[in-house]
């Protein structure tokens, strides 16, 4: 593992994506560490944040969010856990595919085991949102011995299907994505929200500028299985999928489970609006402050 400040990407992305992408960067804590962990499928680039030693939250971004999104959430999960932000191997991001390819769901967990051998890491809580929340349940499942909690904010095919509205809406977007067309289009998805505007530009910028993303996709998990403590955090107004059926679902799945609904919140507005209330409510779950509970070699 490495700490670097370099710039170092995928050359395909433009100096414009960088731009938006370095301003929310800016926006972290003071202290906050860059680090490049490398891995067989290449290199991962981590936001670190956090008391050295204290137990670690992983976070997984959604699609095309980049490990920066969690700027408004990094100090206050920080003051009692070392959080490490990832920016997803295979997404938009300073993480560079390299060696290995990375194609499937059993690669996508090797790369995880890998990324957190690399930070020492040898069991740490999980926080995804989207399709990032899709890879950190996937991933408890896969591992269980190294996820003791799991936090899922509003997660996409984990639990139920997408709504065909929000197919329809999104596939121009997917199909011919210009910067102008895919800032509308997330700013309809997050309207009567306060999600932040320089993430829905750093969006729009991942989604047109950056030419080789290749999001790795797999079946949805069977969660019956889970071992961990789950908080699941629902947008009551998502439009990706039905919150109330996802919630039933969840419940009947993982009877343990802990769920809240943010009524007046939408997919995308997840993690950047509303962060106090999400914060407090993950900080909690979490468990601030445990003494003696750390499992990372800082």
């Amino acid at each position: 593992m490495t700490v670097s400040a370099s710039a170092s990407a995928s050359a395909s992305a433009s100096q414009e994506f960088f731009a938006a992408y370095d301003a929310l960067l800016a926006r972290w804590p003071a202290g906050t560490a860059e680090l490049d962990v490398p891995t067989p499928y290449g290199t991962t680039r981590v936001h670190a944040y956090g008391p050295a030693g204290a137990h670690a939250v992983l976070l997984l971004h959604g699609g095309g969010s980049t490990g920066t999104v969690w700027f408004a959430n990094a100090a206050a999960l920080g003051a009692h856990h070392r959080v490490l932000a990832v920016d997803i191997l295979g997404d938009a991001g300073r993480s560079v595919r390299a060696g290995r390819p990375l194609r499937t769901t059993a690669d996508l967990m090797a790369w995880l085991d890998a990324l957190l051998d690399g930070l020492g890491v040898r069991s740490a809580a999980l926080l995804g949102h989207s399709y990032g929340a899709w890879i950190a349940l996937t991933y408890a499942l896969h591992a269980a011995e190294r996820v003791d909690r799991l936090v899922l904010l509003d997660p996409t095919q984990c639990f139920a299907g997408y709504r065909p509205g929000f197919l329809l809406r999104s596939l121009p977007v997917l199909v011919r994505p210009r910067a102008a067309g895919v800032l509308a289009y997330v700013d309809r998805e997050t309207a009567g929200t306060d999600t932040d505007p320089q993430w829905k530009r750093l969006f729009a910028l991942a989604a047109s500028d950056v030419a080789d993303r290749k999001l790795v996709v797999g079946r949805r998990p069977d969660a019956r299985a889970l071992r961990a403590p789950l908080l699941v955090l629902l947008a009551g107004r998502s439009g990706a999928h039905d919150p109330q059926k996802v919630a039933a679902r969840a419940r009947e799945a993982v009877p343990h489970a802990r769920i809240e609904t943010f009524p007046q919140l939408t997919h995308y507005a997840l993690p950047t609006a509303a962060p106090a209330e999400t914060d407090r409510l993950i900080s909690e779950f979490l468990g601030a402050g445990r003494e003696g509970q750390s499992r990372s070699r800082w």
